[in-house]
């Protein structure tokens, strides 16, 4: 069977607070398989033979039936995640790529149309010192001086890009790997 990493937005941010220990419990419930939590950021790892686009209709339907919001899901094999942190221009080694902390992959719902995206890119281009770079249905994103100074949010990019999306950090995305290779 398939193993998958399902990455919940709006998990513990703001009033949206789910134990993992009753995210897991909710997954298994719905017949989810060897479900595993990694930090409490709303990243699961897990087991299923259904097609990745069915997976994310269930679990965003999971989170507003159990916790009562709603969450957007991205549903990645674990190449898609390799391919989010080794495609990521912004990070590596070296004076022009940032930390690991600062540079981001976004996952996002679908493929934004390219003139989105460059128009999010000029745009930006006077106001701010974060790079961007679009992959396949990721946006990869180097916050420079920190995500709390930057007027790139969520919220801010999905509508520019027309579509929703979920952010992790190198650091995280590391982790879940380490995680997924012992899956």
């Amino acid at each position: 069977m398939p193993s998958y990493l399902a990455l919940l937005g709006s998990i513990n941010i703001g009033g949206n607070r789910v134990k993992m220990v009753d995210l897991k419990a909710a997954l298994a419930d719905e017949g989810f398989s060897n479900v595993e939590t990694v930090a409490a950021s709303g990243n699961v790892i897990l087991t299923d033979r259904r097609k990745p686009a069915t997976l994310e209709k269930l679990l965003e339907a999971v989170i507003a039936d159990r916790f009562g919001f709603a969450s957007c899901a991205m549903v990645r094999s674990k190449a898609e995640v390799e391919a989010a942190v080794a495609d990521n221009p912004f990070h590596g080694t070296g004076p022009e790529h940032g930390s690991d902390k600062m540079v981001h992959s976004i996952f996002l719902s679908g493929q934004p149309e390219q003139e989105r995206f460059d128009a999010l890119l000029a745009e930006h281009s006077a106001k701010g010192s974060e790079r961007l770079a679009l992959g396949d249905r990721v946006l990869f994103l180097d916050y420079v001086h920190g995500v709390g100074v930057s007027d790139l949010s969520s919220k801010f990019l999905e509508r520019r890009l027309g579509v929703k999306g979920t952010a992790r950090n190198m650091n995280s995305l590391k982790n879940i790997l380490s995680k997924m290779a012992l899956s």
